[in-house]
């Protein structure tokens, strides 16, 4: 139980400080030498949906390699995105997919969105709650010019919920650099999960 507790406390205190620390609460070591060992078209065929349709994120990552931890392949990401201009930044923020919006209903969002929205049960929602999500996101995005992002894995439906009505109280900055912040959030457990998985 006391592994449990010191897990969680470790994944607020990431959640809290710095998304990167997530990695190490979650993720166990890596081996990066065949991820090192990698040409830019192998390594943007295995990474680049890491970010939300933005494969650019992980090519210009690859010429900050060697890599010496998962830690800092995620740090090499980020500082891609920090590092573009604002204009990319909108670009990647409007990649994603509202909340159970259009993309959820056709079936045309990334298998990560779908994992990830499910997860907190957004593909079960009731019409009330269908329809409450819907006007947040459009009253978000007209207020914004970009869609709410949240690291949903982290989050119940309704804390999803009360976040996106507080945050709607923000100014666009503020809400810019906080869709930046839940974007390193989502990619660090996406290359967790990936890695995982192999």
């Amino acid at each position: 139980m006391v592994g449990l507790s010191r897990l969680l406390a470790s994944m607020v205190l990431a959640f809290l400080v710095e998304p990167a620390l997530i990695a190490s609460a979650v993720a166990g070591p890596v081996d990066m030498t065949p991820i090192n060992a990698m040409d830019r078209a192998a390594f943007v065929v295995k990474f680049g949906a890491i970010f939300e349709k933005s494969p650019w994120v992980a090519e210009e990552a690859w010429e900050k390699r060697p890599f010496a931890n998962l830690d800092d392949m995620h740090g090499a990401m980020v500082a891609v995105v920090k590092n573009a201009p604002a204009t990319r930044e909108l670009a990647l923020l409007q990649a994603h997919p509202d909340l159970a919006g259009k993309e959820a209903q056709a079936g045309t969002m990334t298998a990560s969105s779908v994992a990830e929205q499910a997860s907190a049960g957004l593909n079960s929602l009731s019409p009330v709650e269908f329809a409450d999500l819907t006007h947040l996101n459009s009253t978000y995005k007209a207020k914004f010019g970009f869609p709410f992002i949240i690291a949903v894995r982290m989050h119940t439906k309704e804390g999803i919920f009360s976040e996106f009505k507080r945050r709607l109280r923000n100014d666009t900055q503020t809400e810019f650099a906080n869709d930046l912040q839940n974007v390193y959030i989502i990619t660090r457990l996406r290359l967790n999960k990936l890695l995982d998985a192999d």
